[in-house]
């Protein structure tokens, strides 16, 4: 990025959320962060800071086991996530960052609210982040820039994303192909990517299949693939590396038909990694922008994210 930031106020941020701690690291406030959730890991130094939150199922389950575990938790009315009170306390931070966007995927607004009652009366600013779809996203990083006082960077950083994305509208513009995409969220039981996902495939100049932009991610089931038959599928299960979900690949090559799919018979079947890229509202959703103009279109785009971001699948 070509942004540059300003010195900023003193304010002592703790973030639960992976695409908060992206977003305020880009706008020039990583030395205001003295906390982050289990979760966080980009950039690569943020680990040094101390874990504020860990997950209540079994980490490296497989899909069905780490699905079963998550509804078995909230069938008893329980959070997923393990708040550090202690932690937070001790650390003292003027401003937590959370998120009431999804209860499974990341430390919530209610868990925070749960746990931290008496931090939250004595004046403790908690900003909750809800992104439904893409200017969602980018309203919610100026929201960050106003309320850490950093809104010109923030201004700033928001339009260098629009400008990456108004490029791949503009090279599409006569493009008339639209291949039909599904991407795949989970692969046990089976989801269809939603929320922002549809639009990045739209930018990107494909077709969503099985999902409406700006609807949360709904369960599938595999008639529902073989029905749409896409020309394109796109596997980045949330919080998978790539090599994670390849290590559950056979969930989908066992199913009945997969072979007659088209995109199976074209050697049209993409791993993307979810968790760095399709899973984080973050500045990340520009790069999985990027990602999905490489595969849908690979004669007019190449960002350079082949081998790091995705991988095209064949047996």
């Amino acid at each position: 990025m070509n942004c540059t930031f300003a010195q900023m106020p003193d304010k002592k941020i703790i973030s639960l959320l992976p695409a908060a701690t992206e977003i305020i690291c880009a706008l020039g406030l990583k030395d205001r962060l003295v906390g982050r959730s289990h979760e966080c890991d980009a950039p690569a130094d943020i680990k040094e800071l101390p874990v504020c939150s860990s997950a209540k199922f079994v980490s490296g389950s497989s899909s069905e086991e780490i699905d079963k575990q998550v509804k078995e938790i909230l069938t008893d009315a329980l959070s997923v996530y393990t708040i550090d009170e202690n932690k937070i306390k001790e650390l003292n931070p003027d401003v937590i960052i959370t998120q009431s966007q999804c209860e499974v995927c990341a430390v919530s607004l209610k868990d925070v609210q749960d746990s931290l009652q008496e931090m939250l009366r004595s004046g403790v600013e908690v900003i909750s982040l809800n992104p439904q779809n893409l200017s969602d996203i980018f309203d919610e990083m100026n929201l960050i820039g106003q309320k850490l006082d950093a809104e010109e960077n923030a201004k700033a950083f928001v339009e260098e994303l629009q400008d990456r994305c108004n490029l791949i509208t503009h090279k599409l513009k006569f493009v008339e192909q639209r291949p039909g995409v599904v991407c795949i969220e989970w692969l046990s039981p089976l989801m269809a990517a939603g929320n922002w996902t549809p639009e990045l495939i739209e930018i990107a100049g494909g077709k969503p299949l099985l999902a409406e932009k700006g609807k949360h991610s709904g369960y599938i089931d595999f008639e529902a693939i073989k029905s749409s038959n896409p020309d394109v599928i796109v596997i980045a299960p949330c919080g998978f590396s790539i090599a994670r979900t390849l290590q559950e690949i056979n969930l989908l090559l066992a199913l009945p038909g997969w072979s007659d799919l088209t995109a199976v018979k074209n050697n049209e079947v993409y791993i993307a990694d979810g968790n760095q890229y399709f899973n984080r509202s973050s500045q990340k959703v520009v790069d999985t922008v990027e990602i999905l103009a490489e595969i849908i279109h690979p004669k007019q785009f190449n960002f350079g994210y082949e081998g790091k971001g995705w991988l095209k699948f064949s047996i």
